[in-house]
């Protein structure tokens, strides 16, 4: 169970470093794509809002690698399900709030690695 907790959250990581690409590196470029609800003329003026964004899923994804590093169990467990919730918190805030879609991609991956990491 070990391994698959540790699968999870190195997951649950790429996802947010791809979010950190996408909001501050791609957002006029693959955001548009990705980002298909809004309109396209909305994108050059948020941009500076979205690199805000991608900074703090930056961060999520910092502190799972973190939490990926740590070895004594006790802190591997605290400092991953502190990440973990705050990525399931996150993704549910959005979930509502932006689209049910992101419950999908970041609540769902978040719980099932919070679920291993207890069971590990």
């Amino acid at each position: 169970m070990h391994l698959l907790s540790q699968l999870l959250i190195g997951l649950v990581a790429l996802i947010h470093a791809y979010i950190l690409w996408l909001e501050m590196f791609a957002w006029t470029t693959r955001g548009p794509k990705t980002f298909r609800s809004l309109r396209p003329e909305l994108f050059a003026p948020t941009k500076v809002l979205a690199a805000n964004q991608g900074l703090y899923n930056g961060f999520l994804a910092a502190g799972l690698v973190w939490a990926l590093l740590i070895t004594d169990p006790a802190w591997h467990r605290n400092v991953g399900a502190f990440f973990l919730g705050c990525v399931a918190v996150a993704g549910i805030y959005g979930g509502f709030t932006a689209g049910k879609r992101i419950i999908l991609v970041q609540t769902v991956p978040a719980l099932l690695a919070l679920a291993a990491l207890q069971m590990a």
